[in-house]
């Protein structure tokens, strides 16, 4: 059976949904996105990946914002029009359809907003329970990694050089120190203090980073918002990523050196149980 997708206030087959060729998100990446994930059928930190929304939106001059509740009731929908109890629920939101021109279309041009489903094992799955390979590669994405548009194509180069090279994923690096993962914030632990690289321009703020920062504190763990080197990552005591569909998943090598014994970090296994714990707890 066909996917039932979200376009433009209608529920269609995902066969029958059409996107026009002049759409800004495909000439111009002029797009948006949000991924909420969900469990036993319910959204996790819906409203804080709103707020993020609306942050891109203003910071990219989009002329007005979307209304929550209406965002809501779709994403609620799909999710039981597409039977889903585990997995996410993609959203995204383009400035719209325009003759193609540098310039952006007049303020009351329609956005095109779209959205799906995607069935995903989050909680039991391999990279979760064994842990993941990373190597290092150049941050050369523009300036604005803080805005999350679907100006993807360097991350996705990147994860795909990593998978040539026998890694599961890439850690970005700029002038020394490790940015971020291609679609997730990259985390450290050394001398019992919690380390990922502070808030800026070169990171995205995800949610899930935000929710398990707030985890670790109530473990009584320090977190330490920094910049950190890759020699000081693989010789860190645990090693983890974060994002609304990793969670948090161990990173067990960095460049062929294994962090610790090459095992998942006891620390990172417990913050896990405690993040999903937790986000099923506020799930709606």
């Amino acid at each position: 059976m066909n996917r039932i997708v979200y376009l433009n206030g209608e529920y269609v087959e995902e066969t029958k949904a059409k996107v026009s060729i002049f759409d800004r998100a495909l000439l111009f990446s002029d797009a948006l996105y949000e991924v909420t994930s969900v469990l036993d059928g319910k959204l996790i930190d819906f409203d804080n990946h709103m707020k993020r929304l609306d942050r891109s939106m203003s910071e990219l001059k989009y002329p007005r914002m979307l209304n929550h509740d209406e965002i809501k009731i779709f994403h609620k929908e799909l999710v039981k029009k597409n039977n889903l109890m585990e997995g996410t629920v993609y959203l995204q939101v383009s400035r719209g359809i325009a003759e193609r021109s540098f310039d952006f279309p007049h303020a009351e041009n329609d956005f095109t907003v779209t959205a799906f489903t995607q069935e995903k094992d989050l909680i039991n799955n391999k990279s979760a329970s064994e842990g993941i390979s990373v190597m290092t590669i150049e941050d050369n994405r523009w300036g604005r990694c803080d805005i999350k548009t679907v100006q993807l194509l360097y991350p996705s180069f990147a994860k795909f050089c990593a998978a040539q090279e026998g890694f599961d994923d890439a850690w970005m690096v700029r002038n020394g120190n490790v940015t971020e993962g291609t679609s997730n914030n990259a985390w450290i632990i050394r001398n019992g203090t919690v380390i990922t690289r502070q808030a800026d321009n070169l990171i995205l703020k995800g949610i899930t980073r935000e929710a398990v920062a707030e985890c670790a504190k109530e473990l009584n763990y320090k977190i330490d918002y920094k910049n950190f080197t890759i020699n000081e990552a693989q010789s860190a005591s645990e090693a983890f990523i974060t994002s609304a569909t990793t969670f948090v998943t161990p990173v067990v090598k960095i460049n062929n050196v294994k962090i610790s014994d090459g095992s998942p970090g006891k620390f990172t296994k417990f913050l896990r149980e405690k993040y999903i714990e937790k986000a099923k707890k506020i799930a709606i």
